[in-house]
């Protein structure tokens, strides 16, 4: 069993950037243990044979044609835009 002491659940919190006070550091090592007891009973399940799932539920993707279509529908779609300007969609400017 795998446990995790009050240093190394202050070096995770500090590397998650995540602030902890000091008195809530033993209930996070706990935590942070209990995951890792989780996480070795679930390497001792069996899993031979098994193959790897995508989904929880049997899917299939759609599928559609791979076709040529003739484009030129500049005008089409940028009436969808809510900022359109010399025929591209006009977006903020985020970097200085």
């Amino acid at each position: 069993m795998s446990t995790i002491d009050i240093e190394t659940a202050r070096r995770v919190a500090k590397l998650a950037r995540i602030r902890v006070p000091e008195e809530n550091l033993p209930q996070l090592a706990d935590q942070l243990s209990g995951i890792l007891t989780f996480m070795e009973q679930l390497n001792e399940v069996d899993v031979e044979g098994i193959e790897p799932m995508t989904s929880v539920t049997p899917m299939r993707l759609k599928r559609r044609q791979d076709v040529v279509t003739d484009g030129n529908m500049q005008a089409k779609i940028l009436s969808n835009a809510p900022d359109a300007r010399e025929g591209f969609f006009a977006v903020p400017k985020v970097v200085e």
